[in-house]
């Protein structure tokens, strides 16, 4: 059997055939021939016969154990009645691409799983080589119909570099996919969600959950009126906390314990000037722990409290009544925060007050969340996901490289290893 007729078999090339074999210093070259009567093809889709001139290039294949494998080939220059001159593509290589499409594949398949870094040592090619491929495969593969069907979406921001660099995220709740990256946290790049959304799909939008932030709800009444906006009920606690650390701040006294010392007479020795400071922050804690997660050196913390500040105990009991709000029957969330707000406007602690206020403003989307039952944990998961890559990647040049990992990674895309069939 021919050697040309073997490596034909292997590769299985559509519309080309291996007519040379040559073992080079660079590796193992393979020359191609484009079959007869075969039409050049250019990158819209459209075909024709005629062409201007032919040069030669080539393409980086994977390897044959421990030797490179390159594919050279004539490729034509043509006249697309649509896109003018243009180069022609090949099958065995995406356009404008110096990998195949199984090298390209392979490279995305592993980028989903391990660092660029390990990836270009494993295949033998450069960083930037592979960023390539990452592009080119978000570009081919990404669902065009990822905006399709939407019902319940997600949106938040997560920092990718220092300095106050954002990248706004938008996912689907029901899929758990990411259907949008904009650079910036700007009402223009939700505005851009929107605008790729359309009319039609935006009128589909049954809930929103997002944070507290004031620059996506405008965005999200003006373009989808009919949505319900969910405010994440994790931020809400994260107010209640900052308000009760506020109220400990203006209440510096620190409640006798029994695990505090005696005072003694005579010098004070190291640990009896650190015992304010351990005070303070085993009284931070104990403030910040739920009632259910107490132990017992805890809550006798607490029930101190009681007793010698009743103000500062008082915001941790408004504190603890909040997040009941997300644990009683949905039917409830309405009428129960209606009452927590006014305990806490009669409760004379200015921390508490200016988080009922802020309450208030946002009252039907705290609500909403508790009577959908939803919350941005899926975006925040995201995040999270979001920051394995950055980790994983040693960091990105840039904002167009880190979204596509995220979409290669988290956008639903699915590739196949040249060896799976």
């Amino acid at each position: 059997m021919r050697v040309t007729t073997v490596f034909n078999r292997i590769l299985g090339l559509p519309g080309a055939s291996v007519c040379s074999v040559e073992l080079s210093t660079d590796g193992l070259v393979l020359g191609l021939r484009r079959r007869r009567g075969r039409r050049y093809r250019c990158e819209c889709g459209d075909s024709t016969r005629a062409r201007y001139d032919l040069s030669r290039r080539r393409w980086r294949h994977l390897d044959f154990g421990s030797t490179k494998v390159w594919m050279e080939a004539d490729i034509a220059r043509i006249t697309c009645p649509a896109c003018g001159i243009r180069t022609e593509t090949v099958p065995w290589a995406r356009p404008g691409a110096r990998h195949t499409r199984d090298f390209q594949d392979v490279i995305g398949w592993l980028a989903q799983r391990m660092d660029k870094t390990s990836v270009a040592r494993l295949l033998r090619c450069s960083w930037e080589a592979v960023d390539r491929a990452v592009r080119m495969l978000v570009a081919d593969h990404l669902p065009t119909d990822r905006l399709d069907g939407l019902y319940r979406i997600g949106v938040d921001e997560i920092s990718y570099k220092r300095g106050h660099h954002y990248l706004t995220i938008v996912c689907d709740h029901d899929t758990g996919r990411v259907v949008w990256v904009a650079k910036d946290r700007t009402r223009k790049a939700f505005e851009d969600f929107f605008t790729a959304l359309g009319p039609d799909r935006s009128e589909q939008l049954a809930a929103i959950t997002m944070d507290g932030s004031p620059i996506y709800m405008p965005v999200a009444a003006d373009n989808a009126p009919q949505a319900t906006v969910c405010l994440d009920p994790f931020h809400v606690i994260k107010w209640a906390n900052e308000a009760l650390d506020k109220a400990r701040q203006a209440n510096p006294a620190v409640p006798p314990t029994p695990a505090t010392p005696a005072k003694r007479s005579g010098p004070a020795t190291v640990a009896q000037v650190n015992a304010p400071a351990k005070a303070w922050r085993r009284l931070k804690t104990a403030l910040r722990s739920g009632a259910e997660n107490l132990t017992d050196e805890r809550r006798a913390l607490i029930n101190a409290l009681r007793r010698h500040n009743y103000q500062l105990f008082r915001a941790w009991t408004l504190k603890e009544q909040l997040r009941d709000l997300y644990r009683i029957p949905p039917e409830q969330a309405r009428r129960y925060l209606r009452r927590w707000i006014t305990r806490a406007i009669r409760s004379k602690i200015p921390a508490m007050q200016q988080l009922a206020t802020r309450l208030t403003k946002y009252f039907h989307q705290t609500v909403a969340a508790v009577e959908l039952g939803l919350s941005n944990s899926r975006a925040e998961g995201i995040n999270s996901k979001i920051r394995v890559i950055q980790r994983r990647g040693y960091g990105h040049p840039g904002p167009d490289s880190l979204t596509a990992m995220i979409y290669l990674c988290l956008g639903g895309i699915t590739l196949n290893l040249p060896t799976q069939t």
